[in-house]
């Protein structure tokens, strides 16, 4: 059977590849330290499990409007009230299987062929070959560590065609924890309010995860005007560690979310109903547990910064937000590791570092900017220290 065109379009995301890899090692018997998952190591709150169980119990177990149930909805339409300001009527409302799926539904939903979609750079990885697939073409911009990883309006102006549909948008950022602060935001919606053909997507995942002084801020809260095409999206994944739950969500204009939820009621349906009761106790329930997490992974983003910025030929930023590092390895290029391999790309760094270290993290031209790699520190601050001192011991032993 031949497969699909549009399967040759795409790759398999590279994050997960290195995730299953290092997984695939240690069940090997291999020391492997994995950095490549973007998942918190914290369990999901006791009152957020409960609600599931609760749920559980009461026959909560049939299906629910493919696109999430009311009451769910409901609790989204108040935490963007309370939080950023934004009023949404549940009919505005779309929860999905993860914050994956919204992104992709929307894409699927609004693209045709020779439509644009501006994506800054370094990115998550999926969202390119989301475009891809659904049939759109990625304009890629770039924000690189010169610019502390974020897009000025100037290069996001120039971005802009007749044929730009979407604009991207994600902060905090992954793969950088960049975070863009409110006047930041505002100079980037200055530029979008002058082209009412692009509509907004933002990525919000990694909202309450943030440091210090930064301050959080989504284009439609900055920006009233662009509230009718901006689609305001979110999950519960990141902050009320719940990655395997399953439950993203977004706000946006209604002919929007319908044509999202006609989608999803071809394909997957409702998100998994007990997971959407988890969601909403997670969205109305207490969050005292989200500042005391942030304490712990504001003190491992310390921890790794330090490190790795004690490292020759090693420069990491200091992110304001989410939990990953993306350090440039720029003067690490070039030299030789003890086998007599050459590191000619970041990829080169990621494979030696596994293969000599046993430390997995992700290569930065798998975010669309080298010479970079991901480190994701969510992680105890021991196994923190053990990967970096590895790391450490591995570049001191590359040569000119």
């Amino acid at each position: 059977m031949e497969l699909s065109d549009a399967l040759s379009r795409i790759k398999p995301s590279p994050t997960v590849a290195m995730s299953a890899l290092a997984t695939q090692l240690k069940h090997e018997g291999h020391d492997i330290i994995s950095l490549s998952a973007g998942e918190p190591d914290f369990d999901t709150p006791d009152n957020i499990k409960e609600a599931a169980i609760a749920a559980i119990r009461a026959g909560q177990t049939k299906y629910t409007d493919p696109d999430g149930m009311l009451s769910l909805k409901q609790a989204i339409c108040g935490k963007f009230k309370r939080e950023n300001a934004l009023d949404y009527e549940p009919s505005q409302i779309s929860v999905s299987n993860g914050g994956k799926q919204v992104l992709f539904n929307a894409l699927l939903a609004t693209l045709n062929p020779g439509d644009e979609v501006i994506i800054p750079a370094p990115y998550w990885v999926s969202y390119p070959d989301m475009v891809l697939l659904a049939g759109g073409t990625p304009v890629i911009v770039e924000a690189g560590i010169e610019r502390n990883f974020r897009l000025t309006p100037d290069i996001l102006e120039a971005a802009i065609t007749p044929n730009t549909k979407w604009f991207i948008f994600n902060s905090p950022s992954n793969p950088t924890g960049s975070g863009y602060s409110w006047s930041e935001v505002k100079a980037l919606t200055d530029v979008l309010l002058r082209h009412p053909h692009v509509h907004i997507m933002t990525d919000d995942m990694y909202e309450h995860i943030a440091y210090g002084n930064f301050k959080f801020a989504t284009p439609a809260q900055v920006e009233p005007e662009l509230y009718d095409r901006t689609l305001t999206c979110n999950g519960v994944s990141k902050a009320y560690a719940m990655t395997g739950w399953r439950i993203g969500y977004a706000g946006g204009p209604e002919h929007i979310i319908k044509a999202m939820r006609k989608l999803q009621s071809q394909s997957t349906s409702n998100p998994c109903t007990i997971s959407q009761f988890a969601a909403q106790e997670a969205l109305s329930g207490p969050i005292d547990f989200i500042a005391q997490n942030n304490t712990a992974f504001h003190r491992r983003r310390d921890l790794v910064v330090s490190a790795l910025n004690a490292i020759a030929g090693i420069t990491c930023p200091v992110p304001e937000g989410a939990f990953y590092v993306f350090p440039s390895i720029a003067g690490l290029i070039g030299k030789t590791t003890p086998e007599g391999k050459t590191i000619e790309n970041d990829e080169d760094f990621a494979m030696a570092l596994l293969e000599s270290t046993g430390v997995a993290v992700v290569f930065g031209a798998a975010f669309g900017l080298s010479p970079h790699f991901r480190v994701s520190y969510a992680t105890s601050d021991d196994v923190l220290v053990d990967a970096c001192a590895r790391i450490k011991a591995f570049c001191d032993s590359l040569t000119d």
